[in-house]
């Protein structure tokens, strides 16, 4: 198996989204500085990552859209699709799987699960709400190896212990918190106050330069 970084899987995550909107009629092949104005990253650093998946474009016409979206896709999904849970059917809850619906072949959320008993057993954004009194028997029976926590702070490492019991190995965890897990177990944190405050702050330096330079020139 190779070995990968997580950034690395997240620029050619990337590169596949940007060339999944390029329409292949109008544009079949595109060079690396064409990509590198789209991402930010340096051409460099492109042809590296597309390197790591065993595929390479021509110097005179650059690479091949459909030819680079099959090389990655190969290289990221699973030959078969992966099982998702979704843990926390609230709003946020709610919103991943109304977004996540239908946007990957490779990946599916076949069950959602919480405890209010008003959401049990009814079909939500597509998706049937599952007892968490069921996570480890439903998690084994759907064979599902990745969960989504859309749940509070407090709750979030007894629910990530059962679902890792149960077999998970990959988690997406909203939760504010950090999670203790085995090293056998990924975990991607995604914490919406701290990125919002991180924008706030960058927001603020921007403007301090914005008046900084107004006022000296």
């Amino acid at each position: 198996m190779n070995s990968i970084s997580p950034k690395t899987i997240e620029r050619l995550i990337l590169y596949r989204r940007i060339l999944l909107g390029i329409n292949p009629d109008e544009k079949s092949h595109i060079y690396s500085h064409e990509l590198a104005k789209m991402t930010g990253f340096t051409a460099a650093q492109i042809r590296r990552d597309i390197m790591a998946v065993g595929y390479s474009g021509s110097p005179v016409h650059g690479y091949n859209t459909q030819a680079m979206i099959n090389s990655i896709s190969d290289f990221i999904d699973a030959p078969e699709v992966q099982n998702v849970a979704l843990i926390g059917v609230g709003h946020l809850g709610r919103a991943v799987l109304n977004y996540f619906k239908g946007r990957r072949p490779k990946l599916s959320i076949v069950a959602s699960f919480d405890n209010d008993e008003s959401k049990v057993n009814r079909v939500i954004q597509g998706c049937r709400v599952i007892h968490t009194n069921e996570l480890e028997k439903s998690i084994k029976e759907m064979n599902i190896q990745v969960a989504i926590l859309t749940i509070p702070a407090e709750s979030a490492q007894e629910i990530a212990d059962r679902v890792i019991s149960a077999g998970v190995k990959g988690i997406l965890n909203y939760a504010p918190i950090k999670l203790h897990t085995p090293p056998d177990v990924y975990v991607e944190n995604r914490d919406m106050i701290m990125a919002v405050e991180k924008a706030a702050y960058f927001a603020r330096q921007k403007m301090s330069e914005e008046s900084f330079y107004e006022l000296h020139t």
